[in-house]
């Protein structure tokens, strides 16, 4: 979503998608709830190669796909037909509420700024409009994070240091803390960021998954 970022999903769609993308359950766990039904364009912020595509259309909604890698969106056009660009979650090229879905999809670790990510996707939402964010979880899942062979996670005291950080010997070899790089965002600041762009939050889950949860997802509304 910045210069960094660009440069580090550039070259990499394949491998992501194979990794990531290929062969995954076609609704990742409560984002098709977390939805609801719906309809017109759902703006997609971080789509990548087009993961979520296939629940939006199952939500009702047209997608609309925004991702800073024009590399992501080579594979992602294979999933859509709809609109897809090039585009900073941080200062998005939309008008104030052009939309009445609006999802942010595993950015947190890869923007220098996740609370203007999300006060832009609250400026493109119209009031009323639905608001979802899903993505990496701030206390088990980071670049502070360990996962051990148990299943168990053991979180070491650099969690409280937000913003990108350098790799640790516990971040494997190649995976995707390895390929891409990680910034971190605090539970507290992830949690404001949401207050803070104005949102009224409805709902979080810890989605189904392994025993300690790796992902966080909120629902929220835009007052009218």
């Amino acid at each position: 979503m910045n210069s960094v970022t660009k440069a580090r999903y550039d070259g990499l769609a394949d491998w992501y998608d194979d990794r990531f993308v290929t062969g995954a359950e076609p609704h990742q766990p409560g984002l098709l709830e977390l939805l609801g039904e719906g309809s017109g364009p759902c703006l997609d912020i971080g789509c990548g190669t087009g993961r979520n595509f296939e629940t939006i259309r199952a939500s009702g909604r047209e997608v609309v796909g925004l991702d800073y890698s024009s590399d992501q969106l080579r594979l992602a056009r294979t999933r859509t037909d709809g609109p897809l660009m090039v585009g900073d979650a941080a200062a998005l090229p939309f008008p104030d509420e052009s939309f009445d879905t609006v999802m942010v999809m595993w950015v947190s670790t890869d923007v220098d700024d996740f609370g203007a990510v999300v006060r832009e996707a609250a400026r493109v939402l119209r009031p009323g409009g639905v608001f979802v964010e899903y993505g990496v979880h701030p206390c088990f899942n980071g670049p502070h994070v360990v996962y051990n062979e148990d299943g168990g996670r053991t979180a070491h005291p650099t969690y409280r240091q937000s913003g990108w950080h350098e790799p640790a010997p516990w971040w494997g070899e190649d995976g995707i803390r390895r390929q891409i790089g990680m910034s971190h965002v605090p539970l507290a600041d992830y949690l404001n960021a949401f207050l803070t762009a104005g949102l009224t939050v409805q709902r979080f889950i810890e989605p189904e998954g392994p025993p300690v949860p790796h992902s966080l997802a909120v629902r929220a509304t835009k007052p009218a």
